[in-house]
């Protein structure tokens, strides 16, 4: 399996980092340590202090706590940067979802699809594709309970077809349909890490 994976000493790779203030929290944390991010981004961090094993230790007892956690197996490394490239491109992306996933990730991670395809299933237990669109329709739920978009408004910025397409498959996920959710004073949104 053919990747690009940093192989420098001084690159940190970070599981549950979701959104910019998991950027902010793990920056704190290695400034707090007295260290110097040069980058910190979903899911990695490059320092400009070599990592030694006594330096590795402490970053991950300060990091532990707030919920993250440092990725030492190259496939572990691998399966999480599948997600935030999802997870970016979902939740971050400023333009409407109109690409190919498998192209997407390939291109993205420098790895070919099909052995991330497999590499994923086999350490998750679901699909690239599940993965997926359980980031979508978490999105999805996040635009409904803000209310400043209609559900086709939702579903074009979503990357489908239709409104009837994104109700159907919400409802698919959640049991819900789009307007039922609504509806529903409860949270029943998912963090980001728990999908």
């Amino acid at each position: 399996m053919k990747n690009n994976l940093s192989a420098t000493g001084n690159v940190l790779h970070i599981k549950n980092m979701v959104c910019p203030r998991c950027i902010m929290a793990v920056t704190n944390c290695l400034e707090g340590l007295g260290l110097h991010p040069l980058s910190v981004e979903l899911g990695s961090a490059s320092l400009e202090e070599p990592l030694d094993e006594e330096t590795r230790r402490r970053i991950k007892e300060a990091l532990t706590p707030l919920g993250f956690e440092l990725l030492d197996n190259p496939q572990a490394r691998l399966v999480e940067q599948v997600k935030t490239a999802l997870i970016a491109l979902v939740h971050y992306n400023k333009e409407p979802l109109r690409t190919n996933l498998s192209r997407y990730l390939a291109d993205r991670l420098h790895t070919d699809y099909s052995s991330l395809s497999k590499l994923f299933s086999e350490t998750t237990g679901t699909t690239i594709e599940k993965y997926f669109i359980a980031q979508k329709i978490e999105r999805a739920k996040e635009l409904i309970v803000y209310g400043e978009l209609t559900l086709n408004e939702i579903a074009d910025q979503l990357g489908y077809s239709s409104a009837a397409y994104l109700s159907s498959q919400f409802k698919s996920v959640t049991g819900l349909t789009p307007t039922h959710f609504k509806l529903l004073k409860e949270n029943r949104r998912k963090a980001l890490d728990e999908l």
